[in-house]
Order: C-alpha cells, then sequence, then structure tokens
C-alpha cells in the first residue's frame, strides 16, 4: 500500500506592534472570515477604529486577493487606538506574505499597502517619553521663582 502524503495547507503567522501594543495575525484557507479577538472583526468598537481596522482588508478585496481566507487576530495591551493599528499592520504582513508565491511576498499588493499608507507594513516605533526629575511628567518642570 502506497503511503499517501498529507498536503499541509498554507498558514502564515504574521505580527504588529504599536506602543504597548500587539497583534498577532493567522492567515489561511477558509471561508473569508476575520476575527479579532474570536469576535467578528464587524462588530468590533468604536466605529472609527474598525474602519481603520479594515483598511488593508479593503485594498486587498480590491485586488482580489482576499477570497478564501480567514484571519484570526490576537491582541492585548496598549489601549484601542494603539490596538486598531498593530491589527492593521498584523493583517497587511500576512496577506501580503501569504499571497506571495514561491518568492514569499506578494510585491504588487505590499506596493498598494506603500503607496496609501507606510504604516500598514511598518511598526512604529515612537514610544511614551519617560518621566523625568523635578517635575509632573516627561516635560512639565516645577517653576521656579528665584531670578
Amino acid at each position: 500500500m502506497a503511503a499517501r502524503k498529507k498536503k499541509k495547507a498554507k498558514v502564515v503567522n504574521s505580527s504588529g506592534k504599536r506602543k504597548t501594543a500587539v497583534a498577532r495575525a493567522t492567515v489561511k484557507v477558509g471561508k473569508g472570515r476575520v476575527r479579532v479577538n474570536s469576535e467578528p472583526i464587524a462588530i468590533m468598537q468604536p466605529q472609527l477604529s474598525r474602519r481603520k481596522a479594515m483598511e488593508p482588508l479593503i485594498i486587498a478585496d480590491g485586488m482580489d486577493r482576499l477570497e478564501k481566507v480567514d484571519i484570526n487576530i490576537h491582541t492585548h495591551g496598549g489601549g484601542i487606538m494603539g490596538q486598531t493599528d498593530a491589527i492593521r499592520t498584523a493583517i497587511a504582513r500576512g496577506l501580503v506574505f501569504y499571497n506571495g508565491g514561491a518568492e514569499g511576498i506578494d510585491e504588487e499588493l505590499k506596493e498598494e499597502y506603500l503607496r496609501f499608507d507606510r504604516s500598514l507594513l511598518v511598526n512604529d516605533p515612537r514610544r511614551k517619553e519617560p518621566k523625568h526629575q523635578l517635575g509632573r511628567g516627561a516635560r512639565k518642570k516645577k517653576q521656579k521663582s528665584y531670578r
């Protein structure tokens, strides 16, 4: 009896970061579902955050790169908008690597994302400035009146 080889389904893991928020996305063959923390992206609140998170999906759908793909995203840390920016970066990176053939990267989709917004593929390195001595925050200082 000949041994059958199982065909492995293509699965791509990607991540996105913004401030202290981290999003990890898994892109695999499916029915076109996109879930964020086990809930459909369509019910994500607030509405502004949902629209921003769906930008890479809309661009990929316009280029017919989103058919029969399931995306599961798990995110933690940071605030609402930080998580949203991390989600959109994770989705965009996952789709670029998933739709790439043998070379690994879908150059056409990558160029479209870069033309729309560079932060879709590149993490934002900005962080909160730490508090300094003699003050209540990073910039505010106690006033001196001896001059």
